[in-house]
């Protein structure tokens, strides 16, 4: 049996704002995203106060919104000389340091109120934006509430006195305290029946946890802490619970899906290439291998995340999975992200399978297959050609970006489908290439970012994962240090440096996270927004800094111009060129006649050139650690070492120095995967959706919770074997609906 139905109880839920609390309140709250009784609901307090708790004055920022507990120390109200008028000028204290407020009026008589109320030795909850007036921290104007006074009777107040007093995420048009009593408001009509809980109750019963009427009472009027503690526990698990069902829906459905069997045929394509590589295989390659390959045999569909280090050799794996399918009769589709990566794939396939890619050809293998090319920009005559070998069969392997989801690309039999750096698409666009089988394609997601074990359970939870830890034989290493960009030695010798590897015949790139001087950096989107920059916040939390980031035109000058490299060829590589100039310049560097290339982050991943051995990466400590380590991947591919240099204004002690020292300190990309999950907000791990007010994982935290997640994937997966669409369950589809729609899904897209 089911739980509550959903019904015109989940109406109540749906109330707007402005109608249950007023205009102006309602307008308050939707500047936080809140327009419903739902959305308000689930706007949990950030932190809980205790009454004799004060906060810590010391760590005030200035120009930082806040909500603080202090003791009155003093107010005063006197004439202001200079310009009319009175003020009122009051202390708070925790008992160490100071915190000054300051109200203005026209006259005396219109603050006293305020000093009547602020008496010394009185504690409460003051609220307002820091600012600094004189050396000393003040409030101008702040919103406050008096502790036991600023209520309606006695007995409130000395309720309200001895409990903990949540304090919510807010703004300057909406104080805690009043997001408190509109929660509240809404709250306290409200029975069981007006909240569907999405959690089963046998789930409910074995976990010991509260129904969601009772757990949204804990969190926002708890009369204990151990009241909000056992509230947010359970409010935890559901946000797990929830994402983990849809995860497990997924993975039913693709379960039940058919698909055409590929076997491993002997004396087919992919023993002749194996026969013709130069080098030997590691043993996760053969393993991983055997993975796919079993799996490929299977009548439905495989699914399957496949993540490696920089350098692991990924691109094989996926290439021998993609013959086996060619052998047994099917064709392979290889999706990219951005068209340099798309070209970068194709010339790498051929390279690998050099006479077996050449199908039909003059010179081509008996049993040989062609690898075509689809990009959005192609001329006519190359990308009529591509999709005549993809829809006649003659093209085993189609390499493209999102043109291989285009109406007018239709292929023979396609058999698998494997996505290239998958957090760059969505389900939808995945599934939109998979429509074009016959039956249902396999599947394989590649990911050249490690992903600690927590994000792949709630990111990609539906998918079986295999990673490759080995990096083959023969490649050397790269050795990473941090620049001081406002050290001219260094700085001198970083570019002396590089034309030392220019001279001996290698390459060098040169990575900013801008275009133009005039851009701001584009942060995330593929090729048509720019480039995907991965930038991270100052350290200090704010939108950017007042230093303008360097960018890839004006730093080519800059060298054009040094004398160390006077007489070197430098290039430029952004998402703005034409593809036609894009492979150009890929053509000039990696043949040595352009050894220098100044680009953005659209080289970060896949692109192969062993002869590169330097990466300088300019304003380096505004990229992720992760981004990071895939620039720092595509140096050291070859025989020669490789040198990443990350040139920084950022000082050692701060978050964003701290990032780059431990980069520098180690090559081990899950190390630094789950090093990054600590020092990042944990929506820049899981994507933007769950980074703002209308994200669905509030309380949950993949690095700390990561027993709970396991706990809840069993839970949802039991349950999902139970009725694999759920329908028995519509409060739990209806919250997955709510929570993970649209944007919202964003993370899921990965899976």
């Amino acid at each position: 049996m089911g739980d509550v139905v959903v019904g015109a109880s989940a109406d109540r839920l749906a109330e707007p704002l402005g109608r249950l609390l007023g205009p102006r309140t309602g307008n308050a709250l939707a500047k936080l995203g809140l327009e419903t009784s739902g959305d308000l609901l689930r706007h949990y307090p950030r932190r809980y106060s205790e009454p004799g708790t004060l906060t810590d004055l010391s760590s005030l920022a200035v120009g930082e919104h806040v909500t603080v507990m202090a003791e009155v120390r003093q107010a005063t109200v006197r004439p202001m000389r200079s310009r009319g008028g009175s003020m009122l000028q009051a202390v708070v204290t925790d008992g160490t340091h100071r915190l000054h407020l300051t109200f203005f009026a026209k006259g005396a008589g219109a603050l006293r109120m305020h000093e009547h109320k602020l008496r010394a030795g009185r504690v409460g909850l003051f609220t307002g934006v820091v600012g600094e007036y004189r050396g000393d921290r003040q409030l101008t104007h702040p919103d406050y509430r008096i502790i036991g006074v600023d209520v309606e009777d006695a007995d409130e107040a000395l309720a309200e006195a001895s409990r903990p007093i949540p304090i919510y995420p807010a703004a300057a048009a909406i104080p805690s305290w009043r997001i408190a009593t509109s929660v509240r408001t809404v709250l306290d009509p409200l029975t069981p029946a007006d909240l569907p809980d999405p959690l089963p109750e046998s789930v409910r019963a074995e976990r010991g946890l509260a129904g969601l009427h009772e757990a949204l009472r804990l969190v926002h009027e708890p009369e204990t802490d151990a009241d909000w503690r056992r509230g947010r526990d359970r409010l935890r698990y559901e946000e797990a619970f929830v994402l983990q069902a849809e995860l497990a829906r997924r993975r039913a459905r693709a379960a039940a899906e058919q698909a055409t069997a590929r076997p491993r045929r002997t004396g087919g394509l992919l023993d002749d290439f194996d026969a013709r590589l130069p080098f030997t295989l590691t043993a996760g390659q053969r393993e991983v291998g055997d993975e796919i390959a079993a799996e490929l045999a299977e009548p439905r569909p495989m699914q399957r995340l496949l993540q490696g280090e920089v350098g692991s050799g990924k691109t094989v794996v996926a290439l021998r999975a993609m013959l086996q399918v060619v052998d047994a009769g099917g064709q392979a589709a290889l999706l990219a992200p951005t068209e340099v990566l798309a070209a970068q794939h194709a010339r790498t396939l051929r390279a690998l399978l050099g006479p077996l890619a050449e199908g039909g050809f003059l010179g081509g293998a008996d049993n040989g297959t062609r690898v075509a090319l689809l990009t959005g920009s192609q001329g006519a005559a190359a990308r009529r050609a591509s999709l005549l070998d993809a829809a006649g069969g003659a093209a085993g392997i189609v390499v493209g970006t999102h043109a291989l989801l285009s109406e007018t690309v239709q292929f023979a039999d396609l058999g698998l489908v494997v996505v290239d750096e998958q957090h760059r698409f969505g389900v939808e666009q995945r599934d939109l290439l998979r429509a074009k089988g016959t039956t249902t394609p396999h599947l394989l997601v590649m990911t050249a970012t490690p992903i600690p074990r927590t994000v792949a359970m709630t990111v990609f939870g539906d998918l079986e994962t295999s990673t490759l830890t080995e990096v083959p034989a023969g490649r050397s290493g790269v050795t990473t240090h941090v620049v001081p960009a406002d050290n001219a030695a260094w700085t001198e010798r970083t570019w002396r440096r590089a034309r030392e590897e220019v001279d001996a015949g290698r390459r060098v790139y040169v990575v900013c996270p801008r275009i133009d001087a005039d851009d701001a950096p584009v942060p995330g989107g593929g090729e048509e927004a720019g480039d995907g920059v991965d930038l991270v916040p100052d350290d200090d939390g704010g939108a950017g800094t007042p230093r303008p980031l360097r960018a890839v035109t004006e730093v080519a000058e800059e060298l054009r111009s040094r004398p160390v490299l006077a007489d070197v060829a430098i290039g430029v590589l952004h998402g703005r060129m034409a593809p036609d100039e894009k492979d150009r310049v890929m053509a000039d560097f990696a043949a040595g006649r352009v050894p220098v290339l100044v680009s953005t982050t659209v080289i970060e991943v896949g692109v192969d050139v062993p002869q590169a051995t330097v990466m300088v990466v300019l304003d380096a400590d505004r990229f992720g650690l992760s981004q990071l380590h895939q620039l720092r991947g595509r140096v050291g591919r070859g025989s020669d070492p490789g040198l990443c240099l990350l040139v920084s204004h950022a000082p050692p002690a701060t978050p964003a120095g701290v990032r780059l020292a431990t980069l520098a300190e180690t090559t081990d990309g899950f190390a630094l995967a789950s090093v990054d999950l600590e020092l990042r907000r944990e929506g820049d791990v899981l994507g933007a959706a769950q980074s703002g007010a209308a994200s669905s994982l509030r309380l949950l935290r993949v690095t700390r919770d990561a027993d709970l997640i396991l706990r809840a994937r069993g839970d949802a997966r039991a349950l999902v074997d139970q009725d694999p669409t759920l329908a028995t369950w519509p409060a739990l589809v209806a919250a997955i609906d709510r929570q993970l729609t649209g944007e919202r899904e964003e993370y899921l897209e990965r899976s």
